[in-house]
């Protein structure tokens, strides 16, 4: 294991490359990116519950910045951006991007395609129709070995589009009820029947779970959750180790936040509340933060009163924790890298100003083994970050 910062950067100086169009070094690191429980209850305080999740690391002291031009960018156009997914599109083995366009007005849902360097020279429109789209996910849905898109549209048929292998996309059917205030979606296989399975959180309106029949298909329905719920988020974890998947709840609308027990057979008898009560949350996660293993730790790692919007974790500065990047609205963006296993966090704030930034994700855009940050912003244009070492002054 390495232990010293010198040590670190002796290893892995004989990797660095160079990303050609943007003149950017990087070096390669063991990441770690796992996506679990988080719920803030208000603006001043960011709660954890954590979960059991024990992994090796490298722990190497990096000193990161996040770059940005006009060139980073999903675009030139001010759309009414909700949701972005990433993934290998068209199999060329670099991270596409899916914007859900359309926030309360019918706008298209775009697909942009990397050109190996983490810039997107070409994109498309996902179909030639415009949507009130509120969320996207990439997940491989009839089995085939490349990645499909789920859309969740605001009190409009939610939709499959099945991707040919190359990145293009055809509509296949829809899921859920087909006029809901969907806000967000989860996908995951969790029936545990070995495809891949959506849930869908509405605002205002009787959650939902999809199955699928295997083939992309979502047949059955199973609700979760009351027609007054305001649920904006959800994230799975087993958190009472029974070896099915629980739902974490992110509420709206002063309701109460809520962890669902899974009784084995997708019904949530048992509701734990946690939060205040009173909350106004919107995003919500699964994480160890301290890498401890013991459940219901607190951990305030913001203090600020910044309307947040979603978040997202990884180990974006490679020293085997895991840091927290948050998406607000009318205030920056932030970073807060994780040090002494959550005791200790320093913030960096992203420099695109106050937008409303409705969602914000980590992935590898430029193939360095870093975590890059891609924006995803309403009426405004969508701003990625690229992650890279702070050279020597």
């Amino acid at each position: 294991m390495v232990s010293s910062r010198s040590g670190g950067r002796n290893i892995f100086s004989a990797l660095k490359q160079v990303v050609s169009s943007l003149g950017l070094g990087g070096i390669y690191s063991n990441l770690d990116e796992q996506k679990y429980l988080n719920t803030y209850p208000n603006m001043k305080k960011l709660l954890f519950i954590a979960v059991l999740f024990l992994f090796h690391h490298w722990t190497i002291a990096q000193e990161i910045e996040f770059v940005t031009n006009s060139r980073l960018i999903l675009g030139p156009a001010k759309d009414k951006s909700a949701s972005i997914s990433a993934g290998d599109i068209d199999g060329d083995g670099d991270i596409d991007v899916v914007v859900a366009d359309g926030r309360h007005w019918p706008q298209a849902n775009k697909v942009f395609f990397n050109n190996g360097f983490g810039i997107f020279t070409v994109s498309t429109l996902l179909d030639n129709i415009s949507e009130t789209s509120y969320a996207t996910e990439l997940a491989d849905f009839d089995g085939d070995g490349d990645l499909d898109v789920a859309v969740g549209n605001d009190m409009a048929p939610n939709a499959i589009y099945l991707n040919d292998g190359k990145g293009k996309f055809q509509k296949s059917g829809v899921f859920g009820n087909d006029y809901s205030p969907t806000r967000n979606l989860k996908t995951l296989d969790i029936d545990l029947d070995g495809d891949i399975d959506i849930l869908i959180t509405n605002r205002g309106y009787v959650n939902e779970i999809c199955l699928n029949n295997g083939k992309g298909e979502f047949t059955k329905t199973v609700n979760f959750g009351s027609s007054d719920d305001s649920t904006i988020d959800v994230d799975v974890a087993d958190m009472d180790q029974d070896g099915d998947m629980d739902l974490i709840l992110a509420n709206r609308d002063g309701q109460p936040n809520f962890i669902y027990l899974n009784d084995n057979d997708l019904s949530f008898s048992e509701k734990i509340p946690f939060g205040s009560g009173k909350d106004e949350t919107r995003s919500v996660g699964a994480v160890d933060i301290d890498q401890d293993g013991l459940l219901d730790r607190k951990t305030i790692f913001d203090s600020s009163d910044n309307e947040s919007y979603s978040l997202d974790f990884g180990d974006v500065d490679g020293n085997g924790s895991i840091d927290i990047v948050i998406a607000n609205s009318g205030q920056a963006n932030m970073v807060f890298l994780n040090f002494e296993k959550g005791t200790s966090w320093k913030p960096i704030t992203l420099k695109n100003g106050e937008m409303d930034t409705y969602d914000i994700i980590l992935t590898d855009l430029n193939d360095d083994k870093k975590l890059d940050i891609i924006e995803s912003n309403s009426d405004d244009i969508n701003h990625f970050y690229i992650n890279r070492l702070v050279k020597n002054k």
